[in-house]
């Protein structure tokens, strides 16, 4: 009996795992789970078009970008005026974003938020701060501090520093909530910080969006995604209005 009982119990629990395994298996990318639309996510990027983005300070998405195997793309170009920075129809204030993102080889890229578009602004980092997307091995940004990926672009560097290499699926989280930013990398929270005290002004003193007088003002805006010239991929964006 007690060899039976083994056997049977060893069966339920490997079906168990089995069932466990196939429903984590089962969530697509660029898909939102029962919980999360309970609490109130919404997908920026449904995995089969660009809707819901346009570049910045233009009426459509550069052609540049596309969809590629689930994924939003910067695909290589020839005109410069095919990309621009993707932006996103919708304006958030306090929010909780989510995504994917997986560089190419010396690629460059990032993540802005409170960006405010209008004609005045040539371009969307002279409001929004940005978490940087980077190649760290192989491109040259990566030799300056506060410059590699995780960063909060030129003003504080991330800690601890879990970047995976060019062509690997790297997963992030930005939450703002009233006047604090926190931002996450692979699971570990790598910059934490206080929008608009004193010590802030300070960093933005010292960085290089110190002549751009609407760096960080606002507080609501676009979220958007970086063009710098490099090829590059977006998935799994999520955000929530906190």
């Amino acid at each position: 009996m007690k060899i039976c009982r083994t056997v049977v119990l060893g069966s339920l629990l490997l079906a168990g795992t089995a069932l466990l395994n196939n429903t984590f298996a089962q969530q697509k990318d660029n898909t939102l789970t029962k919980k999360e639309e309970k609490q109130g996510w919404q997908l920026l990027f449904d995995g089969t078009s660009t809707n819901g983005w346009h570049s910045f300070n233009k009426p459509q998405i550069g052609s540049a970008w596309n969809v590629e195997n689930d994924a939003f793309h910067l695909g290589k170009k020839e005109d410069r005026d095919a990309g621009g920075d993707a932006i996103t129809n919708e304006v958030f204030g306090d929010f909780e974003l989510k995504l994917d993102w997986k560089i190419s080889p010396n690629g460059n890229s990032g993540i802005m938020f409170l960006v405010k578009e209008d004609p005045k602004y040539k371009y969307a980092h002279y409001t929004g701060p940005e978490m940087q997307v980077l190649d760290n091995d192989g491109h040259p940004d990566a030799k300056i501090i506060k410059h590699r990926a995780g960063d909060l672009y030129d003003l504080i560097t991330s800690k601890p520093e879990n970047v995976k290499p060019a062509g690997e699926w790297n997963s992030v989280k930005k939450k703002k909530k009233k006047s604090k930013l926190e931002l996450w990398q692979n699971g570990a929270k790598v910059v934490s910080t206080t929008l608009w005290d004193d010590n802030w002004n300070k960093l933005v003193a010292g960085s290089k969006f110190k002549d751009l007088e609407d760096f960080a003002k606002f507080k609501s805006g676009h979220i958007v995604l970086q063009d710098h010239g490099n090829e590059v991929w977006y998935k799994n964006i999520k955000i929530r209005k906190l």
